[in-house]
């Protein structure tokens, strides 16, 4: 019987200037993919280049994390784009991504839309398009993440992409199998066991339980996502990649297995 694989990412380099988000160092000791911020939604140039030097050191896999240019609301408030607006926003961002990661010495893994794009991506057929066009006339290579009946899924395959299928151990589901807005009291899972047992549970049955007590089919499941901008991040990734491995699943970045 072949063994269960699953990747563990992590939204790091979300610090620029003097504004400091998370623990990248400590995370980076968990984790085997770290979705990078590429200025617009968080991010600089010198946290860029210390975050990916920093997954070097660890030998976590590399994506961009590219998000609508709103430091001020940091990503998550929604914008009206045309699809070329979108595709040269993720093209510039991926871009300078990739430069950086060239002169590391490392190639880029994957693409994971951030915030409100990323939420807006996974309905949007028309934004959903833009991304995975944009993605492949960079680097036919790269590894979307997006949740799999999703129209980022969809677009991604049709583009002739690969797909990485993602789940959120610390965030809520609803009925539908979208997440709980960030704006209800529910929204975030920090208690280490729970998170752990949904982790195990969507690896090995895909399924998961929503904030109504109903099950949820996910499907399979290749990444689990863990925000690195909570106060109980070091301690969530750190308990989640132990956990996955005392229940029989090897934790790998999605790369080596998919």
């Amino acid at each position: 019987m072949l063994k269960l694989k699953v990747d563990i990412n992590c939204d790091l380099g979300e610090s620029y200037g003097s504004f400091k988000v998370g623990s990248d160092t400590q995370i980076m000791k968990y984790i085997t993919s770290a979705n990078v911020a590429c200025g617009f939604h968080a991010g600089d140039p010198v946290t860029i280049e210390q975050t990916i030097t920093t997954a070097k050191k660890h030998n976590v896999a590399v994506g961009a994390h590219p998000g609508y240019p709103d430091l001020m609301g940091f990503g998550r408030r929604e914008m009206q784009l045309t699809g070329t607006e979108a595709r040269n926003y993720v093209i510039y961002q991926v871009s300078a991504l990739q430069g950086f990661a060239k002169v590391a010495g490392i190639s880029i893994q994957h693409v994971k839309p951030h915030g409100a794009m990323y939420n807006t991506a996974l309905k949007n057929e028309e934004l959903a398009k833009a991304i995975a066009e944009a993605v492949k006339e960079l680097n036919r290579g790269l590894i979307i993440f997006a949740p799999r009946k999703s129209a980022m899924a969809k677009e991604a395959a049709k583009a002739g992409l690969r797909v990485a299928y993602e789940f959120f151990a610390d965030r809520a589901y609803n009925m539908d199998g979208s997440l709980v807005s960030r704006k209800q009291f529910n929204a975030l899972i920090e208690e280490p066991a729970k998170v752990v047992a949904r982790a195990v549970r969507a690896v090995k049955e895909n399924v998961v339980e929503a904030v109504n007590g109903e099950t949820v089919e996910l499907g399979e499941v290749h990444t689990i996502c863990v925000h690195g901008d909570t106060h109980a991040a070091v301690k969530l990734v750190e308990v989640l990649h132990k956990g996955l491995t005392k229940a029989g699943v090897e934790v790998k970045p999605v790369s080596d297995f998919i």
